[in-house]
This record gives C-alpha cells, structure tokens and sequence, in this order.
C-alpha cells in the first residue's frame, strides 16, 4: 500500500494562506542539476543543428533524435526503475520539459512521448503491460502516441464515438472510429486509445501500430510546430487482443482525464523554457540593434517591456516548480502502486494547480514571443530570424491539452465543489473576506511585508467575488462562463503572487538576499494587484446592480488603494538592466 499522503490540499491556496515552505527552483539538488545540465547538453549538441531540416517535416531526424534522448535517459524520467527507467521526482520532469521546450517540433515530439503517451502505462497499466511496453519507451525503441480526440469531440473528449466490441471468441476488441490530430502519429509504435465499449463504457487501449485495421491520415499542414507529426488515425475492425486493455471497462476518464492533468503541467514547463529562449532571443537583439543613434535597449519603453517580461518569467517559474513539489507530494511514491483509484484521486488532487500551470505558462509564452517579435521590429516578420517561428508555434499551446477556456473553467468549478462537500463553510470565509476588507492595512516594516499583505486582499477580493457570485447566481452559476472566467482569472494571479513571495521569502530565510529578486516579486505583486481590481471591477459590474454594487465597488477600491506601490518606473529599470547586461532571463 502506497504511503504517499497530500498534506497540502489541491486548490486551497483560494481560501486559505500557504502555511508551510513550498519547493522553488532555489532548492533543485544536484541531481536535479545533473538532469538539467543532460538536457541541456542533448539541445545545444545534438537537436539545435537539425532545427531547419526538423521545420522541414524530415521526421527521420525526429526519431533518430529521440532514439539518442532514449540512450541519455531522458525518455525515462517518469518509467520507475523495475521496469528500466530512472524513476525521478515531477520536479526532474519539469526540468526536462522546461529545457526541451524550446525546440519546437522537437520537443512536442518529447514531450508527447514522455508523458501522456508513457504515463497511462506507468500509473495504469498491469505488470505485464508495464514489462511489455515500458522498457522500450524508456530507451525510445518504441515511440508513443495519444489518442482523444476525434472529428466531433475535442474538449468534451467523453463525447467520443469509437466504438470497441468484443469478438465472438472473446480474444480480441474491434475498434472502429477516427481520432483527430494525433502527435507522433507517424513514426508511433504504440498508441493510447480511448474507446467505448459495446458504445457505452469508455475504455482505454494499447493500440500497436502493426495491428490489423489501424491506418493513418495524411500529415496535416499546420500554421506553426511544423516540425512535429499530426495526422488522424483510423480504426477499421482494429483488432486489439483484450490483455491490451488498459484498466478497467468504463474506467477510461480516470487515465484520460487525470494524466492530462499532468499533460497540463508539463506543457507548462515546455511553455516557460521557449517563453525563456524568446526572451533572450528579444534581449540580444535589442542590445545590437540602434536607431536614432541609440540602442533598442536603451530606450526607456523597451527597459519597462523587458522588466514586465522578466516578472512574468518570475511568475510562471514559481508556479511550475511550487505545482512540481505538489505532485511530487501526491504521486512521489506511487511508481509500484496498484491501486488505480488512489492514483486518479492522487492525480486529481492538484487538478487546479496543473490548469494554472498550462494557462499561465501558455500565455506568458503567447505574450513574450509576441513582445520579443516587436522588439525584432520588421526583422521579426521574417523567417530567417527565429522569433518568426517561435510566435507561429507559440499559438497551438493556449488550445493543447484542453482549451485554456476549459481549464479556466475548471478552477471556480472544483472551488465550489469542494465547498459543496463540506471541506470548508463557503459562508463563513466569505464573510471574513469581506470583513477583513473593511479593515484598514496595518504599517508595512520589514521586507515583503507589503507584499505578503498584498497577497492576503488578492486572496479577499477573490473569496468576496466567490461569495457575490454564488449569492447571485446560485445553482446557475455553472452556467455563467464570463464570471466563472473572471473568477479564474483572479484565482490564477493570487497563485501567482503567492508562488512568487514564498519563494522570495524562504530564500530570504536562508540569507540569500537578492534585490533583483526581491524587485521581481514587487512587479509581479504590483502588476497582479492593478489587474484583480480590473478583473473583479468587471465581474461586479456583470452581476449586480444598484446600491449593493455601488458598495462592493467602493469597498474594493478603497481597502487595494493602500497596497499600490510607488516608484515603479526606476524598479523597472533597474530588473531591465540587470537582464540586459547577462542577455538572458536571471532573478538573482
């Protein structure tokens, strides 16, 4: 029996403060060094030379490369070792992802393999599955792929048609159906189905790709991550023998629905590492570039987008490796486990925490490579410059492993349910919010005070809107897309800033102080408080009218006003400039 136990519960950062230390990226060990340094090395020496053969389709280079990854382990993070893996923590995982991420087509085909294709096998598959099939997606002999969506089912993937049946002699499922946009598809060796049974229990299936019945579309012509394969794949009187059933009959949302959680979380990793190459792809540019007889860099309004961007790197670092400590919390000691329902309830745990991960890590990336693109000026539209691709790729990330408006959606939904369950009295931290909202902010003195106080009206505002929403909408609510979509958004930034000032905090804990640190968390601190005032303005303003809007607005205005920073310009300069003079994002 798996001893792994979650003191911290998943999503309750929206109701109640972080009590405990949270892992930063300051904590990686030397074996997460050892890991990282692997990766990195594999990128500049192996993958960086092929990348204009890898944006041409030459998929023989992909998988040549991956077999290479393969022999370095770093296909094997996530396999346990019984079955020829490492067996390493999540916070390894982000590590490898983060590196990866910016290398395109590449590492879409990494990131693929490594995760939603290998770990339905590793958390669900049987022992014989596992001995079967692990070992050669560790070494990359075999090469995998995901298959969810179908032409009539994208974010609602339990809407799916394909079909299996049972054959006369009971030895084989026939499937039947079309699933849509599948990475990896061709050069795959084996492929994660999900199928309903006798069309109604949706089932999951090791598919091989040399099974009768199974064909594959044409390559699809994408607008960006050119370089990975997408095409359909179609199933006609598949025959799958019934010892590649992967878990239970009707159990198929459990793998589906829990392994993409994770799926989230590592695309937030791969978001962070090419939102971090289009930053110092911007920084080098603009420090070579002049016009009017200065620097690009120079300008003060290229200084304040450089400082912005950096804040938001901050951000979404401290969100991906606080999420990674999580799960490694969650799942740490569950690579021998066969207990699939406490490894979905495990996997479900940080559900809200892995949203976050893929929404704020995919639009950190959307808005750098957009803002790097615009510091390249005209450059930046053309393809021999390579901010060019990495905006066209930037794009399908907001849409992969579910929608952004869906994992948005996801945040109030579990925050309400759980409420509902009776881990917490909605009524009652509602009513402290607003009380406390009325109080005047005590003196700031020492370092972060400012910000952790910040953080805690964030943490208000929010419980406030929670409780208006509900209060006015009531069972509707689930129904209210605009607020619940507010309500996100204030849930993702309070994350963020709390992400951001425990791991400020904990370093100054250990004496290791750094203004630059301490300057990147007031921006992200200032920049998310300006921003929930907006956010929670417009949701008020959608729902209620009259005296008791007119109250809650003044309310909210009046009690933020005393956290709003001055001085902001010369802060900004000054994380400009540090940037600048390493060409690349630092935060110490």
């Amino acid at each position: 029996m798996s001893k792994t136990q979650t003191v911290v519960k998943g999503g309750s950062f929206m109701h109640q403060a972080l009590s405990s230390t949270t892992f930063t990226p300051e904590d990686f060990t030397d074996e997460h060094k050892m890991i990282a340094a692997t990766a990195k090395q594999f990128i500049e020496k192996e993958v960086d030379q092929f990348s204009e053969e890898i944006e041409q389709q030459n998929f023989d280079i992909v998988v040549n490369l991956l077999k290479k990854a393969g022999d370095l382990g770093l296909l094997a993070h996530s396999v346990p070792e019984a079955y020829g893996g490492l067996g390493l923590d999540k916070v390894s995982k982000g590590l490898v992802g983060e590196i990866i991420g910016r290398t395109s087509g590449y590492g879409v085909a990494h990131s693929n393999h490594t995760c939603i294709a290998t770990l339905p096998i590793t958390y669900f598959g049987t022992k014989e599955q596992k001995e079967k099939y692990l070992p050669k997606l560790a070494s990359g002999e075999y090469l995998g792929a995901y298959c969810l969506t179908e032409p009539g089912s994208g974010s609602d993937a339990l809407a799916a048609k394909t079909n299996a049946k049972l054959n006369a002699d009971e030895t084989h499922y026939l499937l039947n159906g079309t699933k849509l946009y599948i990475t990896n598809a061709v050069f795959s060796d084996t492929f994660i189905v999900y199928a309903k049974v006798d069309g109604v229990k949706f089932t999951a299936f090791i598919v091989e790709k040399d099974f009768p019945g199974l064909t594959l579309g044409p390559e699809e012509k994408k607008m960006g991550i050119k370089g990975s394969s997408t095409r359909s794949v179609i199933l006609e009187d598949c025959l799958v023998p019934i010892e590649n059933l992967l878990g239970e009959v009707g159990k198929g949302h459990v793998i589906a629905l829990n392994v993409l959680n994770l799926g989230r979380f590592n695309l937030g990793s791969a978001c962070m590492g090419g939102a971090k190459f289009a930053y110092k792809l911007a920084l080098t540019y603009t420090k070579e570039r002049s016009q009017f007889n200065r620097r690009i860099a120079d300008f003060p309004a290229t200084k304040e987008k450089i400082a912005k961007m950096a804040a938001r790197l901050y951000a979404a670092e401290s969100i991906q490796y606080r999420t990674a400590g999580l799960l490694e919390g969650a799942l740490g000691d569950l690579y021998g486990c066969e207990d699939h329902k406490l490894i979905g309830r495990q996997m479900m745990e940080f559900a809200i925490e892995c949203a976050i991960c893929k929404v704020y890590g995919s639009e950190t990336l959307d808005e750098i490579a957009d803002e790097a693109l615009q510091l390249h000026g005209g450059a930046g539209f053309i393809s021999e410059y390579k901010v060019e691709q990495i905006y066209r790729d930037s794009r399908i990330n907001r849409i992969f492993e579910g929608t952004n408006e869906i994992n948005r959606l996801l945040l109030p939904t579990h925050f309400f349910r759980r409420a509902l369950k009776g881990e917490f009295s909605l009524e009652e931290i509602v009513q402290k919010a607003l009380h406390d909202l009325t109080l005047k902010p005590r003196h700031f003195e020492s370092l972060l005070d400012k910000e952790k106080a910040t953080t805690q009206a964030i943490r208000n505002v929010l419980l406030a809107c929670m409780g208006v929403a509900y209060e006015t909408c009531g069972e509707k609510l689930v129904e209210e897309q605009e607020t619940l979509m507010k309500l996100s958004d204030l849930a993702m930034n309070l994350f963020a800033v709390e992400s951001c000032v425990a791991r400020t905090d904990q370093a100054l804990a250990r004496n290791e102080r750094s203004n630059l640190r301490e300057q990147l968390t007031s921006a992200v601190v200032n920049n998310a408080l300006l921003e929930c005032e907006y956010i929670a303005k417009k949701l008020v303003n959608g729902i209620l009218s009259g005296e008791k809007r007119k109250q809650l607005l003044t309310l909210f205005s009046n009690h933020l006003q005393a956290f709003e920073q001055e001085g902001t310009v010369e802060r900004n300069r000054s994380i400009a400039d540090a940037q600048l003079e390493e060409e690349q994002y630092i935060c110490s």
